[in-house]
């Protein structure tokens, strides 16, 4: 009786020195001390130069979101200025590489270099591989993004942007299918392509077969179109279309034909007037544009408003818009491309490139970073004309677009200031923000637009705009007399822009009565 006790208790002590050692070992583990193993080195926080701007106006949460999806696995050298940056796993080690497009300072001309960043599984380490210069030379236009362009299933790399003379550029590196991680000699990417033109380029993807998505065949390749001026026509809106396609044989993009595109005939010096500078087309650029079919009839549903004085750009389709920061703009042989920016989401970035197509219309190619693919039919792409817009302010303050007093209303009293700015004040909460007074088909709008509620203190850049009809007390007789309208009462009435002009939204209109008018 007494041996098995002694059994009982030697069995439950073996078992309680078992279990503490494991413990032990989990929290104290044998090559603890070593100072031998590597660690990932962490990577250097680096802000593109051309997103600094907007850092502040986007919250915390897409701000993190930006910096760590431009955090570099290594550090840049010296003389060599961060552009942008793709993540990706390109060879299937569950680790991912990096693409890094960077300014290189150091040699004439700044030329841009793209980078391969490896990640090496048995050093532990990021390594920089393999670099190599694309025909870009603008930061502020590069695209950097990749693409089955072959239909094999390798990987393309294609960096879209434009030279210093304002051609549009692509330049293109197919994945080295027998590359490995540290076998120098045996590069990870290799150019099959650079397309240098005046004009447009876009890619041309064609749906592919179910056979392919499924992985069972390959895909047909996806040709690149390139639009250039016709040199030996005296009209400069005449083009010819340049197709390149992949030779299987040589590994490369080659031109395959030409197509003559024969443009509108229109007055030469007019065209060269309205192209002569950036500025000039920004200027022709302003206004309301609305969408017109391939078979030559108008989308009321859809159209763009381009604000090029307070830098912004308006999406409308049906009953939604989308807001847009005109980030900067590049001249271009028949127009401009700009960057923008959404207000709302701060990571959402488009490019827009604008043509003249004629004296009243214009084409237009649209390009998302959520998926930046230079062509397909894409929602926002084709022609567009202009709607019938004044654009010459009088001089007086009811026709500029800034005035500087305070009127009593139904909805409180309301301040406009001289800088855009109003205050709406009332019983229940104080509202502030923008406005903007202009003149579309000879009537008076009044354009509102919220950023802040200061009793509750939220801030919003993307407050519902409201567009007001503006109507005056006895304009007839003022304007008999005067040439002018009075500002002492006038009458605000909610329409909506369209392209078929104003509609009124059949609200209760806000009478304005005029309080005191500062005088500057």
């Amino acid at each position: 009786m007494m041996n098995n006790k002694l059994a009982r208790n030697f069995i439950l002590g073996f078992f309680i020195l078992t279990v503490l050692g494991i413990v032990f070992l989990v929290i104290f583990p044998l090559s603890a001390g070593s100072d031998n193993t590597p660690e990932l080195p962490h990577g250097r926080v680096i802000i593109p130069q051309t997103l600094q701007y907007f850092l502040d106006d986007v919250n915390p949460a897409e701000q993190l979101a930006r910096m760590e999806l431009m955090t570099l696995r290594l550090p840049l050298e010296d003389g060599e200025i961060f552009v942008t940056l793709i993540n990706q796993d390109f060879d299937n080690d569950f680790y991912d590489e990096q693409i890094v497009a960077y300014r290189n300072l150091m040699e004439p001309g700044n030329p841009i270099y793209i980078s391969y960043i490896d990640y090496d599984p048995y050093l532990r380490e990021y390594r920089r591989v393999w670099s190599a210069p694309v025909a870009a030379t603008q930061p502020g236009t590069i695209s950097l993004f990749t693409l089955d362009l072959i239909g094999d299933r390798s990987v393309s790399v294609l960096v879209s942007g434009m030279n210093n003379l304002g051609e549009h550029t692509l330049t293109i590196f197919r994945k080295n299918e027998y590359y490995r991680t540290g076998m120098e000699d045996n590069p990870p990417f290799h150019q099959i392509g650079e397309i240098i033109v005046d004009g447009s380029i876009l890619i041309r993807e064609l749906e592919r077969s179910q056979a392919y998505q499924l992985g069972m065949t390959s895909g047909q390749s996806f040709s690149i179109v390139a639009n250039a001026r016709n040199q030996e026509s005296d009209n400069l809106m005449d083009q010819i279309e340049i197709i390149y396609d992949f030779n299987a044989l040589s590994g490369m993009y080659e031109q395959s034909r030409i197509v003559y595109i024969h443009g509108t005939q229109v007055e030469q010096q007019r065209v060269r007037e309205l192209l002569r500078d950036q500025r000039t087309f920004e200027d022709f650029t302003a206004g309301l544009w609305y969408y017109i079919s391939p078979q030559g009839t108008i989308d009321s549903r859809q159209y763009i408003y381009f604000d090029p004085v307070n830098r912004e750009i308006i999406f409308y389709e049906n009953e939604t818009q989308q807001v847009f920061i005109w980030e900067n703009a590049f001249s271009t042989r028949l127009g401009i491309f700009i960057r923008s920016q959404n207000l709302s989401i701060a990571t959402f970035r488009r490019s827009i490139d604008i043509e003249l197509e004629s004296l009243d219309s214009i084409r237009i190619k649209v390009f998302d970073n959520v998926r930046f693919i230079l062509g397909m039919d894409a929602l926002w792409d084709g022609s567009y004309r202009k709607t019938h817009v004044q654009e010459n302010i009088r001089e007086h303050s009811a026709m500029i677009s800034h005035i500087n007093a305070v009127y009593s209303s139904p909805i409180g009293t309301i301040h406009f200031d001289h800088e855009g700015n109003f205050r709406i004040i009332s019983a229940e909460n104080t509202i502030q923000g923008k406005y903007a007074f202009y003149i579309m088909n000879n009537d008076q709008i009044l354009e509102l637009r919220p950023i802040e509620n200061l009793n509750t203190g939220i801030m919003s850049n993307t407050g519902p705009r409201e567009t007001y009809l503006v109507e005056f007390e006895d304009a007839s007789r003022v304007m008999q007399e005067h040439g002018i309208p009075s500002m002492e009462t006038i009458t605000l009435s909610r329409v909506r822009l369209g392209t078929r002009g104003i509609q009124r939204l059949h609200e209760r209109s806000i009478s304005l009565t005029l309080q005191a008018e500062i005088v500057q």
